[in-house]
């Protein structure tokens, strides 16, 4: 008996060590490398269009351009370049046989400076020349109004960044949990809404910390950027903000809406001063509950994408 539950096992070893070697043989590689190549093997390059593509290439590629402290606007993301791929460009007009521009495939190049390897400074506003601005909606009060503001963004499906203060992130934290559930970006907007350029290192650290940990008790993340209240800051504000791997960020455009305005008189503050780059500074406001939608159709109108501060000041163009 125990002789025949022993040829058994051995029959299973074989049996396993068989079918491993039938999906693993060199065949079975060789098949997948094939069929990895296939679209490569495809390229012809010694076919006319090919070296048209390649020839041509170069007045459509663009260089890119690094980060950098700018005298006015502080510091600054640079933006990739674009390169031609020329194998995925050929595969495109193959079909027709003919050059066609608007058939390019391009990579994006990164710059040799980047955003990241810059030294601490406030940040005003993305690169000039990226087709994106962000919405930076700074939270202390005018928590009535956040439910329908998110329904806007949520409509047009975009992402805006929210700068929570400490305090009020402990007076609503289910409010906090649903706008990050709903995929926006948290940043911090100080605690109790302090003035911070009046404060020592020591006070701006505990700033920071505090409510830090209260978003990341509340969210499961901690915040990468720091909005002042009222913009006020001092050098201590931006280099204790670096020394927690987080950003200090100003803005380019202001609603103003705190000031009551009409909705006319906040679109004329955004629309006429918008750009690439723009960061537009707002806050939960029954203007804002019924103008962002208004705001929101009129720069896609404009070809303008609108993402998060994270996303705005990436190197990548879109």
């Amino acid at each position: 008996m125990r002789r025949r539950y022993w040829i058994q096992g051995i029959l299973f070893v074989v049996l396993v060590m068989l079918s491993y070697g039938l999906f693993e043989n060199t065949y079975t590689k060789d098949y997948v490398s094939v069929m990895e190549n296939i679209s490569v093997s495809s390229v012809d390059k010694s076919d006319s269009l090919y070296k048209e593509i390649e020839q041509k290439a170069p007045s459509f590629e663009v260089e890119p351009q690094n980060a950098k402290i700018h005298k006015v606007w502080k510091k600054m993301p640079g933006l990739n370049g674009l390169e031609v791929n020329v194998d995925k460009s050929y595969l495109k007009m193959e079909d027709t046989g003919e050059f066609n521009k608007e058939k390019l495939v391009y990579n994006e190049t990164e710059p040799e400076v980047t955003f990241d390897d810059l030294p601490a400074a406030p940040v005003y506003r993305g690169h000039p020349d990226k087709k994106m601005v962000s919405f930076l909606i700074n939270v202390s009060w005018g928590e009535e109004y956040i439910p329908n503001m998110i329904k806007a963004l949520k409509k047009h499906n975009l992402k805006a960044t929210f700068f929570i203060d400490g305090k009020w992130a402990q007076d609503h934290v289910e409010l906090l949990k649903m706008i990050n559930e709903e995929g926006h970006e948290i940043g911090s907007h100080g605690y109790n809404h302090p003035d911070m350029s009046q404060m020592n290192k020591e006070q701006i650290t505990d700033q920071i910390t505090k409510t830090n940990g209260i978003i990341k008790s509340i969210i499961k993340k901690k915040p990468e950027f720091l909005a002042p209240p009222a913009g006020n800051f001092n050098k201590y504000v931006v280099n204790v903000a670096a020394e927690h791997n987080m950003e200090t960020i100003m803005w380019t455009i202001d609603t103003i809406d705190w000031d009551n305005p009409s909705k006319a008189q906040v679109m004329n503050r955004v629309i006429p001063k918008l750009e690439g780059g723009s960061m537009i500074l707002m806050h939960p406001t029954k203007v804002m509950e019924d103008t962002l939608e208004d705001l929101i159709l009129k720069i896609k109108e404009k070809n303008y994408k609108i993402g998060t501060v994270g996303n705005l000041l990436s190197e990548n163009r879109s």
